[in-house]
């Protein structure tokens, strides 16, 4: 038997997607969101309590945001796909492609934004995380926290 939501295709049956993606995108930009909120204050105190370079204050204001973010992520943006893999391999995988990402994009994007075009620290890291966002997306969907792949039944003939 077959569910009525599913998709005939000729002899194979797909089934629909467990999260409509557009969903999925609102989650991932409202901890976006939450997590630029993390971000932006994590770096003004940084910068505040230990002045020094801003870009290891925004090294580290990221990295206090990836961890606020996988949590976040792995809760409520991907909770479906909690049990593919161990806490620790989602971790590591998500630092691997978020992180890195966000670390590369944030430090070279606010070295440019700040040196260069002499842009205030916070008003460069907003700009900044707007522009890692999109490929964050498309690294947490497919890779950090990777669904099942879509299931194909037959259908008797």
């Amino acid at each position: 038997m077959t569910s009525p939501l599913a998709v005939n295709r000729g002899a194979a049956v797909i089934r629909p997607a467990a999260v409509n993606l557009f969903i999925r995108w609102g989650k991932f930009n409202l901890v976006g969101a939450i997590g630029m909120a993390v971000q932006l204050a994590s770096l003004a105190l940084i910068n505040r309590c230990l002045p020094g370079h801003y870009l290891f204050s925004t090294a580290a204001a990221i990295e206090l945001t990836l961890l606020h973010n996988f949590v976040w992520h792995l809760h409520y943006t991907w909770p479906d796909r909690r049990c593919h893999s161990t806490l620790l391999t989602q971790c590591l995988r998500f630092h691997l492609s978020n992180g890195l990402v966000s670390m590369i994009g944030n430090l070279a994007l606010m070295r440019i934004l700040v040196s260069t075009a002499h842009l205030p620290v916070l008003i460069a890291n907003c700009i900044a995380i707007l522009c890692c966002s999109i490929i964050n997306f498309g690294l947490g969907n497919n890779w950090a926290f990777p669904g099942k792949p879509p299931q194909i039944q037959s259908q008797p003939t």
